[in-house]
């Protein structure tokens, strides 16, 4: 297997750490739009194992100039760790050189252009699932959705279906956290940019006997009780991938996904809203053009460099409700957990990002080993649940059942 990691960002670098450990792989390609970037990744693994990593330049917005890369360094699997913006383009680019493709984040919804909340658009992944012949027919495979959210939270699903329940009614993905951040009033501890996409747009919610329908931002707000101390977080609905990718594959009545955001952020979220601050389309400043999503993220500090400032943990799980096996009714949380001290003094990298970044990681694994393999655009609920939890357990970050 010849990797290509596309973003050295703070899920890149992540990766590239996680990676450098295990031995599945022949050799990784650490590509950013900034060399100096890609550079330092590779360097923070060097006294590690720095002779299977390289780094190149990469324009991640041209199709073509992914397939050259793919194509001219022998890349046999392109990890795509940079945000959505760009999932199409290095999509279309792993597609045309012919080699099998995995991504955290799927293609960007629109939403319906006169009634956004009450039709839905162009939902998330749509472009992709598109191609999903193309990609059968040409025997290659795109592993879509596969950080943690989306990702382990849809393997945890998959396992839950087959592996603890008779019948599943709700399938809830819950996130929260007790994580701060020293010295900053406001620092999200991931991508403003994906941030803003995610929780602004009109979040989706599937019921089996309606398909998948749309509800204001932030609506349902609920309490949800997380585990290893975190406790009690006011969690609401948000656009997420995996409203879209569970249903496929796994039978539920509902499924929904609830971000445990804080009433802080929200307001944050709402004013930059009202002010119109989460446009992407660029707009006259002076003499440049500009977009002002951009200028948001510009200003406020890079999630990767906050490791050392946070302190606290950061759980994503998956909320089932159902018949357990013995037709009783059950209520079960399957969760993960990453302390930030740890993953900071274990890898050097805050605990969002890694979270994040080990899942596509034990993937790769899982397919150098064939013991994950498949044609066309999938969801990691489309493939066997069992191997990837014991190999994350391997990896030394084990997840946990809760009953509720």
């Amino acid at each position: 297997m010849r990797l290509l990691i596309v973003g050295a960002g703070g899920v890149g670098t992540a990766a590239v750490r996680i990676a450098a450990r295990r031995t599945f792989f022949e050799h990784c390609v650490v590509a950013d739009y900034s060399l100096d970037r890609a550079q330092a990744a590779v360097s923070s693994v060097a006294s590690v194992d720095g002779a299977r990593f390289s780094a190149v330049q990469l324009d991640a917005s041209s199709s073509g100039a992914v397939a050259e890369l793919c194509t001219s360094l022998r890349i046999t699997h392109v990890l795509n760790a940079v945000d959505p913006r760009f999932v199409m383009p290095i999509f279309d680019g792993a597609f045309a050189a012919g080699v099998d493709y995995l991504d955290m984040a799927m293609s960007l919804s629109r939403p319906h252009p006169t009634r956004p909340y009450e039709l839905t658009g162009v939902k998330l992944g749509d472009e992709q699932f598109a191609a999903a012949d193309a990609w059968a027919a040409a025997g290659r495979l795109a592993l879509c959705g596969i950080g943690v959210e989306p990702g382990l939270s849809d393997v945890f699903a998959r396992y839950a279906a087959d592996h603890l329940f008779a019948e599943v009614h709700d399938i809830g993905v819950r996130d929260g956290s007790d994580l701060v951040v020293e010295g900053y009033d406001f620092a999200p501890s991931f991508s403003i940019w994906t941030t803003i996409e995610e929780c602004l747009n009109p979040p989706v919610v599937y019921e089996k006997d309606r398909g998948w329908f749309v509800t204001r931002p932030f609506s349902e707000p609920e309490i949800f009780d997380f585990p290893a101390g975190i406790g009690p977080v006011e969690c609401v609905n948000v656009e997420h991938e995996e409203v879209l990718l569970i249903p496929r594959w796994v039978d539920a009545r509902r499924v929904t996904f609830k971000y445990g955001l804080g009433n802080e952020f929200i307001e944050v979220l709402k004013t930059i809203h009202k002010l119109g601050l989460d446009a992407t389309a660029k707009v006259r400043v002076g003499d440049v053009e500009v977009s002002p999503r951009d200028v948001v993220a510009a200003c406020l500090p890079d999630p990767a460099t906050l490791g050392d400032r946070m302190h606290g943990k950061t759980c994503a799980g998956t909320y089932v409700t159902g018949l357990g096996r013995d037709g009783r009714p059950r209520a079960t949380y399957l969760y993960h957990v990453v302390d930030n001290a740890w993953s900071m003094r274990e890898y050097g990298s805050q605990a969002v990002v890694w979270q994040t970044a080990i899942n596509p990681v034990v993937a790769l694994e899982l397919l150098a080993a064939g013991a994950w393999s498949g044609r066309g655009v999938l969801g990691p609920e489309a493939l066997p649940a069992k191997p990837f939890l014991d190999l994350l357990t391997e990896y030394g970050s084990p997840w946990g059942i809760q009953e509720k």
